[in-house]
C-alpha cells in the first residue's frame, strides 16, 4: 500500500483528498498546511508520494517542492493547482512534478494521477 502526504493549507482539501485516497487504498501518513511543514513532514515520514497544493502561506508549493527534491531527488510529487496557475505549473515541472490535479478534485482524475505515478515509481 502506498502511503501519501497531503500538503495543503485548506482543511476542506484535505479532507477531501484523504476521502478520495483512503477510498482508492492509498495511506494517508500525514497532512501538513504549508509547504515548510510539508518539507518537515516529508524528512520524518518519507511517504512514498506527495501531494502539494500551489499556493500556501510561509513557502509555497513550489519552493517546497523545491527543497524536497533537492534533499531527495527520488521524490515523487503531485502538485495540485486552481485555475490560472500555468506559470507556477511550469515552474513546478522545471523541478521536477511527477504530476498534476487540479481544484475542484474530481475523483477519477485524483486516482489516475495517483496510479500513475505510483505504477513508475
Amino acid at each position: 500500500m502506498k502511503s501519501v502526504l497531503i500538503v495543503d493549507d485548506s482543511r476542506t482539501s484535505r479532507r477531501i483528498l484523504k476521502d478520495i485516497l483512503e477510498r482508492a487504498g492509498y495511506e494517508v501518513a500525514g497532512e501538513a498546511i504549508n509547504g515548510k511543514e510539508g518539507v518537515d513532514s516529508y524528512e520524518r515520514l518519507h511517504p512514498d508520494i506527495v501531494t502539494m497544493d500551489i499556493t500556501m502561506p510561509e513557502m509555497d508549493g513550489i519552493e517546497a517542492l523545491k527543497e524536497i527534491r533537492k534533499a531527495h531527488p527520488e521524490a515523487v510529487v503531485i502538485m495540485v493547482t486552481a485555475a490560472g496557475q500555468k506559470d507556477k505549473m511550469m515552474e513546478a515541472v522545471k523541478m521536477g512534478a511527477a504530476e498534476f490535479v487540479s481544484k475542484p478534485f474530481v475523483e477519477e482524475t485524483v486516482i489516475e494521477a495517483l496510479e500513475h505515478v505510483a505504477n513508475e515509481h
